[in-house]
């Protein structure tokens, strides 16, 4: 199994996560996460003062997913999540030992 984590501009999530739907991701956990990358943050105007905000909003999609899917489920966000931009995020895939569905006791891709 693998664990796909993605980091992605906030207003490409709908989009992925309608992608992720149609390839068959019946789950995942997301969070508001806050980051910056090569881009180093932005600069913005406020009040007629200029600052730099190093730390730039993110989402954050974790999803396990068999071993089997885990190319694809990784192109569908790549392709969904691109806008050519610096900035655009990651994705991450880790190996994952085990999984557990706590009602069931249901383990490994079973419990996924």
């Amino acid at each position: 199994m693998k664990y796909i984590t993605a980091i992605i501009k906030p207003f490409k999530f709908t989009e992925v996560k309608d992608a992720l739907g149609s390839a068959g991701i019946s789950g995942m956990t997301v969070s508001e996460v806050s980051g910056f990358g090569r881009q180093r943050g932005q600069t913005e105007v406020y009040r007629g003062a200029e600052y730099t905000s190093a730390m730039l909003p993110k989402i954050k999609l974790e999803i396990a997913v068999p071993d089997g899917l885990a190319e694809s489920i990784v192109e569908v966000i790549r392709r969904t999540a691109c806008n050519d931009e610096i900035g655009d995020g990651k994705i991450f895939v880790y190996e994952l030992a085990d999984a557990r569905r706590i009602r069931t006791g249901e383990q490994g891709e079973l419990a996924l």
